[in-house]
Formats: C-alpha cells, sequence, structure tokens
C-alpha cells in the first residue's frame, strides 16, 4: 500500500490519466503504452507473443471481430448523441475516441475515416456527403417503433388541418387559376372605338310583358301611353349569342364552393350530444377556445351547442361545423355519434391509424359486449366517465 502513495506512483496514474499516442497502443493485448520504449518492452513480453500466436492462427476472425465492434459503437454514440442531424463526420470520431477503452481503428479493417465513412454510405446506415469541410453523415433511423410514431404524428397532423386552413389553400388554387386563365393584357381597359363615324348611336329599350298586359287591359284611360307610339323610337329586344358566356372570377367561384359545402352540411345528420367531449376548430374565438377541448353541456337546434371549456370553464355558443370528435386513450369510454347504435356507450378497444377508424365495445344496449369495427373517427367521440 505505501508504494501506491508515493510521488512515483501517483505520477504514473496522472500519467495514465487521458489519451495516448495510437501508435503505442496494442489493440490485441488492450494495452496502452506512455512511450516507444515501453511500447517495444511490451512488443518483446511473453504475453504478447502468446496473443499474436493465437491471432495468427485466424487474423480474418479477430478483424472482423474488432471492425463489428468499432462500427456498433460509432453507430450507436451517432444516434444517441446526435439522431437524424448532419453532422460532421470528425465531430463524431473524436468524441467516440474521447473514451480510453475504445476499439482503435488500426484494428479494424477501414485504414482511414474516410474509408469508414464510404463504407456507411455504401451500406445505407448513413447518408453522407463531401464538402469542402470534409465529410458529414445523417443517421437513417430505421425502428420500427420510430417509424411508427413518425406515421402516428403525420397522422395527426393531417387530421389537426381545420377547414380554415384548407379554404385559404383553395382560395389561392382560385386565384392562380384565374390569373392564369385570364391574362393581365385582357383585363386593362381599353379605348372607345367607333368602326363608323357617320352612324349615328342609338341606345334602344325592350318592352316590357307586363306594360302590354296593362295596355289591353285598361279601356277606361282616355290617354295612351307615350310607349305606344312606336314610330318614336326602335324596341329592340337584345339577343343573347350562344357563345356569349361570361366566364365567372374566383371570388364567384368561392362563393359557390362555400353555398355547397353550407348546403351539403346542413343534409348531413346532426352528431352533437349532450356529455360528450370536443375540440374546437374556429380561429376567429380567439386563443381561449381554438384548438380547446371542451364539453358539450347542451343541444340547441340539433345543430348548435353550448360548450364549456375544460381548462378555464369557459362557455360559448357554437354551430357543430366548427367542432370535431375526440379519440381517447385504449379502454376509455365514447359515445357513438352515428349510425343504427347512435347514442350508446363503449369502450374503444383497438385504433388503425393508416385506415382513420376504431374498434368500440358496446357497454350497454341489447348488443351488449359486441364489438364493432371500421367505426370512422367522426363517428365516435370521447366522453365523460361515470
Amino acid at each position: 500500500d505505501g508504494g501506491f502513495l508515493t510521488p512515483k506512483a501517483i505520477a504514473n496514474r496522472i500519467k495514465a490519466k487521458g489519451l495516448q499516442k495510437l501508435r503505442w497502443y496494442c489493440q490485441v493485448c488492450q494495452k496502452q503504452c506512455r512511450d516507444e520504449n515501453g511500447f517495444k518492452c511490451h512488443t518483446m513480453s511473453e504475453s504478447h507473443q502468446r496473443q499474436l500466436l493465437l491471432v495468427a492462427d485466424n487474423p480474418d476472425q479477430f478483424i472482423d471481430g474488432y471492425s463489428t465492434e468499432f462500427q456498433d459503437d460509432f453507430i450507436y454514440l451517432l444516434k444517441r448523441r446526435y439522431g437524424t442531424r448532419r453532422i460532421h463526420a470528425n465531430v463524431v470520431y473524436q468524441e467516440y475516441i474521447s473514451d480510453r477503452n475504445h476499439v482503435h481503428m488500426n484494428s479494424t479493417c477501414w485504414e482511414t475515416l474516410t474509408a469508414f465513412v464510404k463504407y456507411l454510405g455504401r451500406e445505407g446506415k448513413c447518408v453522407v456527403d463531401q464538402t469542402e469541410k470534409g465529410w458529414f453523415i445523417t443517421y437513417i433511423d430505421r425502428d420500427p417503433e420510430v417509424l411508427a410514431r413518425q406515421e402516428s404524428l403525420k397522422a395527426k397532423e393531417k387530421l389537426e388541418l381545420d377547414d380554415a386552413e384548407r379554404n385559404a389553400k383553395y382560395i389561392q388554387q382560385q386565384i392562380n387559376k384565374s390569373i392564369k386563365n385570364d391574362p393581365e393584357d385582357e383585363r386593362k381597359p381599353s379605348e372607345l372605338k367607333r368602326e363608323n363615324e357617320v352612324e349615328k348611336v342609338v341606345f334602344a329599350m325592350p318592352t316590357s310583358n307586363i306594360v302590354q298586359k296593362l295596355k289591353t287591359n285598361t279601356t277606361s284611360l282616355e290617354k295612351t301611353s307615350p310607349l305606344d307610339n312606336t314610330d318614336a323610337a326602335t324596341f329592340i329586344r337584345p339577343t343573347k349569342k350562344p357563345g356569349d358566356k361570361r366566364k365567372k372570377s374566383a371570388l364567384e367561384d368561392i362563393m359557390a364552393e362555400e353555398e355547397k359545402k353550407k348546403s351539403k352540411l346542413r343534409h348531413t345528420d346532426a352528431w352533437l350530444r349532450k356529455g360528450i367531449i370536443v375540440k374546437i376548430l374556429n380561429k376567429e374565438l380567439g386563443d381561449k377556445f381554438y384548438k380547446r377541448k371542451c364539453l358539450i353541456k347542451e343541444v340547441k337546434d340539433r345543430y348548435v351547442g353550448i360548450v364549456e371549456v375544460l381548462e378555464s370553464g369557459a362557455r360559448v355558443k357554437i354551430d357543430q361545423a366548427d367542432l370535431e370528435t375526440v379519440i381517447p386513450s385504449y379502454g376509455k369510454r365514447v359515445m357513438i355519434l352515428k349510425g343504427s347504435y347512435k347514442g350508446l356507450i363503449g369502450t374503444l378497444e383497438s385504433l388503425d391509424p393508416e385506415k382513420y377508424c376504431v374498434s368500440i365495445r358496446l357497454n350497454e344496449g341489447t348488443d351488449k359486449g359486441k364489438l364493432l369495427r371500421n367505426m370512422a373517427y367522426e363517428d365516435i367521440s370521447k366522453t365523460v366517465e361515470a
């Protein structure tokens, strides 16, 4: 124990801390030497010679083992430390070799870091690209759980695309279409030109059927109407050519589309039910209500409900077109809003994000215990627990 605390022993331990030169490291014996003399003495030792004899019997097995271990540790560090971010390969390598007990590259089948990076690109484990600053790598995460989580996030984002965003996108498409079909030159005002300077400009007024009936039925009037004097003015009924069809503007197309949506909405079945939990989609109500979950306290006129925000307790009267259903977690209570089982309570058994449908097991009714499959998200909604 006294030798452990001597100044020489303490100095040796201080020198041994941290990284040493790679050329004085023996991967076979996993021993790091501090200088050239120490490394020479180690290579002449009996233990090192015995280890070399074992490696000489099957060198490919040892090199493949060290290469696999180096690759696994490098990719694990890249995945955990940097994820799927684009990073310089040398930055990852410097952090990897900061561990004293790491597998050294001179014991693998790759001579340089560039060769190892190219290997990762060929095998499809990373996306590699070379720039003026060197090689950059990006880890490709193929974990099934990660892929499933990404798919669920995409499905959630698709569900959260509200009517306002869809309308804005549709309006922009109609504007682009109108600009494309109606060039700028045609929309500019033009000068009024007369083909014949001698010919007079005549304004003619069409006759009305009501005026003709009044003239025939009123016999008690002594004075005739000025309209009876057909010699004074020429009456011309304007004719509409078959080809003269005015193009609808982008605003008229949008208004027509909105009317179709409103009429279609009114023809759908009312799904509002007292006691269910829904989400507000109307941005005009402000952050106090927008994207907030609320409880339907009362239903009026089938399509309108009075809702109460779960967090703040604020109430508002809102149409069902500005609401969407809420899907609970597994095993929670839901209420069926459409179909032959409308109004019954069930339990959420499973969920299919790809088909946007769920499976519900009935908790009441004559078919209690029956499993209803492939029910759309909008056909059910979360309800308060009993």
